[in-house]
């Protein structure tokens, strides 16, 4: 007979994070085990969204604006998994992700440019916020009207502890970074330890200490572990490939979204959620070296978006700039330029640019490089599948201007809600 599936982690919906044990926000080798999970065991982990409870389900976006930054990710876990020993390669298989049944709902946000800001914050400097229903597999939006999409759902951060070495590399390498280009820029290139708000789970005295002072923070995925790397595929059915730097392996998972589209544009552009996920892990001893595994690797799962090829109406985007100055195959100038033709579109329609904005960062876009070797152009698309909206937005279709409110804005905050380019 069957036996009911485990639950290792469980969370509370109304306490933040740093006061809940059996999560932490930083990578270190030396957080504690949350719990032991068997190999070949499935098991059953609730994950909270990835702020540790600092976003409401309410029509204003202040929580957005404010939220404090040195406090995120909240990870579940880490998790020993029994036997795993460094070389090795865990096997991680995503049975399921699903929304909490005590929190049927999930959130996307615009950072403001001044704490965090996101890929078009040039243009979008101001804070805003969408709120999804989640309803089986679908989603809507009071903020995002005539819009409903199937959930790609999947955890944003899925990792294993580094060693002292791999984060000492972490630290000293972005360290470099920070100081050779940062003075280029007007918002952070890089993350380095912050000993603010850390949470290192059940930690104390000079453990605590020592992930206070030399935890990597979770904000960018990395190649030894995988971390935070927002991949929408790696959903329901996936397998996934990780090195194991560490004994018992310190599996950590969060970050859960509901949907993404490609690039997950906005920052906290997923539909971001509190939700459980099963998985079920085993083990390739010695993996590392026989897979020559140095990055995660995966098998996406046989749950996937039905929208046909046709179904999409596709942006191409190229690396000259809004400015029309020309950049030498830069994929990440192509591709904003993708995301602002598929703005400039859909506003026809009557969204303001934020509501288009939170779309594209929510919605089961696909991001593609088409070209990178062209001298000096390269070339990506992005495309919004067309049956996601409930009226017809392909280029024969009549323009019907509707009226599509708003999404939260900040109280009294005076936003221009478009933007002319050039």
């Amino acid at each position: 007979m069957s036996k009911p599936i485990r639950y290792v982690t469980k969370v509370d919906l109304e306490l933040p994070g740093d006061q809940q044990p059996q999560v932490h926000n930083r990578w270190h080798p030396d957080v504690p085990f949350a719990e032991t999970i068997l190999p070949g065991e499935t098991v059953k982990i609730e994950c909270l969204d990835w702020t540790g409870n600092q976003i409401r389900n309410d029509d204003f976006a202040d929580d957005i604006k404010n939220v404090d930054l040195t406090r995120i990710h909240y990870l579940s876990g880490p998790f020993n998994i029994e036997g795993a020993q460094p070389g090795d390669c865990l096997v991680v298989e995503i049975k399921d992700v699903q929304p909490l049944e005590r929190q049927p709902w999930g959130y996307c946000g615009i950072f403001p440019k001044h704490n965090g800001g996101g890929f078009l914050d040039k243009f979008y400097p101001e804070a805003a916020k969408a709120i999804f229903d989640l309803e089986g597999i679908h989603a809507t939006s009071r903020h995002l009207p005539h819009v409903k999409f199937a959930g790609l759902i999947h955890p944003g951060i899925i990792g294993t502890a580094p060693s002292h070495s791999v984060l000492e590399e972490w630290n000293l390498r972005e360290g470099r970074l920070k100081a050779d280009i940062q003075h280029n820029h007007d918002t952070p290139v890089a993350n380095l330890p912050e000993m603010e708000n850390t949470h290192a789970g059940s930690a104390t005295g000079e453990v605590a200490a020592a992930v206070a002072a030399q935890g990597a923070r979770t904000i960018p995925g990395r190649p030894e572990n995988g971390g935070n790397c927002d991949i929408k595929n790696l959903s329901r059915g996936s397998k996934c490939y990780l090195p194991v730097y560490v004994d018992g392996a310190k599996l950590s998972v969060g970050d859960l979204h509901f949907s993404q589209g490609d690039g997950e544009i906005s920052f906290c552009g997923a539909i971001e959620m509190a939700g459980v996920i099963t998985i079920k892990t085993s083990l390739i001893k010695g993996g590392m070296e026989t897979l020559k595994l140095k990055s995660p690797m995966f098998i996406p799962g046989d749950v996937q978006n039905q929208y046909g090829p046709s179904r999409y109406l596709t942006f191409e985007g190229f690396s000259v700039d809004e400015e029309g100055v020309q950049q030498f195959l830069c994929a990440t100038t192509a591709y904003r330029q993708a995301c602002i033709r598929a703005i400039e579109y859909l506003r026809r329609f009557g969204y303001n640019d934020y509501q288009i904005y939170l779309l594209l960062s929510s919605a089961p876009i696909e991001g593609h490089i088409a070209s990178i070797v062209d001298v000096p152009n390269a070339c990506t698309t992005l495309g919004i599948p067309v049956d996601i909206f409930d009226f017809d937005i392909r280029p024969e279709a009549p323009i019907v201007k509707q009226e599509m409110g708003s999404c939260a804005l900040v109280t009294g905050a005076g936003h221009n809600l478009t933007y002319t380019y050039r």
